[in-house]
């Protein structure tokens, strides 16, 4: 139908139940005068029966909303829509789309993002083995880690992160208050010891002096693990570990103001194991969540 006064549509619908809340403050001739529309259609609305494509409309609303709440209010359409398809629902993205648009229900993902790597020294690099490949044909063949620093009124909270390319799942982290080798040995082992046999794994990072050391450099050869560093000044290089950080800033960390260190620990930890890696639908592997992949390629 075309939209009018009097007319039904989804323009008048929103007037009407606003007309609806306001009826006790204000006289309705003079609100459907003020909003542009008829008394007889405000009445005729009130009097109909609620159609089964508005009563399905209104449910699936309710079904976004919580969709969106129980995933920290960072999912789009495309991730909302995946969720509703694993639900048996039928609906296509641009009508979830549109009553997200409605309903005033959008991603509060924030985009500001800065990343920071320390590769002034003197320490060999390795060659960047990876060359780019993102792509593994199986887990445990190609990882990539990387620092990222998080604000907390204490001071810098550290965080080193290990992902395997398989699936962009976080296999090994760890938080620390100084940016130094052993928190990369930490992520490392982490991931070590969830992968079990890591023999000619190969891993890929930044060419900053932690990954550089011969410390970490040795720990690499005593696992079997082949080490691969970007080009110098190429975050592209290492474009997965610098997504994953983007997405836990926007997500998650440029929301929350820490007051310590052990808050952000309890906040990054809630993201990346309970969140991330669990629960959040990943667009490189279809909207699937990291388990669900790993689980269907019997990945343990």
């Amino acid at each position: 139908m075309k939209k009018g006064r009097g007319v039904l549509c989804e323009g008048n619908e929103v007037k009407y139940r606003f007309i609806q809340m306001q009826r006790t403050h204000y006289p309705v001739t003079r609100l459907c005068f003020v909003l542009g529309v008829s008394t007889s259609g405000y009445y005729g609305w009130c009097n109909r029966v609620e159609s089964v494509t508005t009563r399905w409309r209104r449910k699936l609303i309710k079904q976004i909303s919580r969709i969106f709440l129980e995933n920290k209010q960072v999912y789009g359409s495309p991730r909302i829509h995946a969720e509703l398809a694993e639900q048996g629902e039928k609906v296509c993205v641009n009508t979830v789309a549109k009553l997200m648009r409605q309903n005033d229900i959008q991603s509060k993902v924030f985009r500001r993002f800065v990343v920071t790597t320390n590769s002034r020294h003197t320490l060999a690099a390795a060659p960047n083995r990876l060359n780019r490949g993102f792509k593994a044909v199986k887990a445990n063949e190609k990882w990539v880690s990387d620092v990222s620093f998080i604000t907390t009124r204490e001071g810098w909270l550290y965080l080193a992160a290990v992902m395997d390319l398989f699936s962009r799942k976080i296999i090994g982290w760890s938080m620390g208050n100084r940016h130094n080798t052993q928190l990369v040995i930490a992520a490392l082992e982490m991931a070590i010891a969830r992968r079990g046999e890591v023999r000619n794994v190969l891993l890929h990072s930044d060419r900053g002096i932690q990954y550089a050391s011969k410390v970490y450099r040795d720990k690499l050869a005593e696992y079997g693990i082949a080490c691969s560093m970007s080009r110098k000044g190429d975050c592209w290089d290492n474009a997965p570990m610098e997504s994953f950080f983007h997405t836990l800033k926007t997500e998650c960390v440029n929301f929350e103001d820490y007051k310590t260190r052990s808050q952000a620990r309890r906040n990054l930890f809630d993201y990346i194991e309970l969140f991330y890696n669990r629960r959040r639908k990943h667009s490189t592997i279809n909207y699937m969540s990291l388990a669900t992949f790993e689980n269907a390629a019997g990945v343990h």
